[in-house]
C-alpha cells in the first residue's frame, strides 16, 4: 500500500506507522487522516501483525494536531470541516477497533489532536524531553475529538480540566505520574523501551488479547460514541466563527490571541462574530444582498446604500 504522508512497515509481527510530515511538526491534514485510517485497517487485516506502533518522523514532534494552514481554509468553506472531521473520526475508529495492542511512541512534542491519537493508543512510551499540551481554548477549537472524553477517565477530572482549560504543557515525567504515559526514558533509549514493550505484548494469546482489549476499551468507546456526532456538527458550525478566525490568525502571525477583542464588540451594535452587523442589507442599485447592516456603501458596485 502506497502512502504520501506516512511511512508504513511490517516486520517481526509489528506494524509501524510513522506520520511523515516533519516540516509541519507532523501535523495532520485531511489526506493524512485518510492514510492513517487505511494503514490501521491494513494492520487490522494483516495476520502477520500482532502489535502496532504509532509515532512521528524525526525527534521534534510526535504529532501537533490539525494542520492549521488547512484549517484556515474552513473559514471560507466551514461545511468542509464536517468532511474533515469525518476523516478524523474514521481514523480514530480504525485505530481503537484494530483488534491488536497499540503503542504510542512519543518521540517529541505532543499537541492537541496529537494527544488525542496518543490517548487512543493502548499504551505510551515517551522520551524524557517530551511535553504534552492541549491548546483548543487558546486557539479557537474544542478538544471534543477524544481529549474531553478520555482525559478525565485516564488522568482524573481535575487534572483533565487543568490540561484542557489552562493549555499549559506538562512534562513527560508529570505525564507518567498522572498516568498519561506508561514509561519515560532518555531519548536514546526510546526504541529499546518500545521494542521491549512490543516483545511483552507478543508473548500473549492474540484472540484472548483482542477480547480483553475490547472490554478494556468500554469507557473510552462509550464516551466517544455518546459525544462524537454532536462534536462533529457543533465544530463544523463553529468553523468560521470569530474565535476560530482569531486563533488561526494569531497563530500564523506568531502572536498571542486578542482575547479582549473577542469579549467585546468591535463597533457599537456589532459582535465578535458579526463585527459590522447582521447581513441584512440589499443594494437597490445592483441587487447585491447579504450586506452587513453597518456598511454605508455597496461592496459590489460602490453605490451608497
Amino acid at each position: 500500500m502506497e502512502f504520501e504522508r506516512l511511512i508504513y512497515s511490517v516486520q517481526n509481527h509489528r506494524a509501524t506507522v510513522i506520520i511523515n510530515r516533519p516540516e509541519v511538526m507532523n501535523a495532520f491534514d485531511y489526506q493524512t487522516l485518510r492514510e492513517l485510517a487505511r494503514a490501521f485497517q491494513d494492520a487490522a487485516d494483516d495476520d502477520r501483525v500482532s502489535v502496532v506502533v504509532l509515532t512521528g518522523a524525526g525527534e521534534k514532534a510526535f504529532c501537533t494536531g490539525a494542520d492549521l494552514d488547512e484549517q484556515k481554509k474552513f473559514l471560507a468553506r466551514p461545511h468542509d470541516y464536517w468532511k474533515w472531521f469525518g476523516a478524523f473520526q474514521d481514523a480514530h475508529d480504525k485505530l481503537r477497533g484494530i483488534g491488536k495492542p497499540t503503542i504510542a511512541r512519543l518521540n517529541g512534542i505532543v499537541v492537541g489532536g496529537g494527544n488525542e491519537f496518543n490517548l487512543a493508543c493502548d499504551l505510551a512510551v515517551a522520551a524524557e524531553h517530551v511535553t504534552i499540551r492541549q491548546v483548543g481554548n487558546s486557539r479557537g477549537s474544542v478538544a471534543a475529538g477524544g481529549a474531553t472524553q478520555w482525559l478525565p477517565i485516564m488522568i482524573g477530572d481535575r487534572r483533565a480540566r487543568q490540561m484542557l482549560w489552562f493549555n499549559e504543557p506538562i512534562s513527560a515525567h508529570t505525564a507518567l505520574e498522572w498516568g498519561l504515559v506508561n514509561q519515560v526514558v532518555p531519548k536514546e533509549k526510546l526504541d529499546d523501551a518500545v521494542d521491549a514493550m512490543v516483545e511483552k505484548l507478543l508473548d500473549k494469546m492474540p484472540e484472548v488479547f483482542r477480547y480483553t482489549k475490547l472490554q478494556t476499551n468500554f469507557w473510552k468507546d462509550f464516551s466517544w460514541a455518546m459525544t462524537v456526532g454532536h462534536a462533529r456538527d457543533w465544530l463544523s458550525l463553529h468553523a468560521d466563527s470569530a474565535e476560530v478566525e482569531e486563533g488561526l490568525k494569531s497563530f500564523h502571525e506568531k502572536r498571542a490571541p486578542n482575547y479582549e477583542m473577542l469579549r467585546n464588540s468591535k463597533i457599537e451594535g456589532g459582535s465578535p462574530d458579526w463585527p459590522w452587523g447582521n447581513y441584512s442589507k440589499t443594494c437597490s442599485n445592483c441587487g447585491a444582498s447579504r450586506i452587513p447592516e453597518h456598511f454605508e456603501f455597496c461592496g459590489n458596485c460602490g453605490k451608497k446604500l
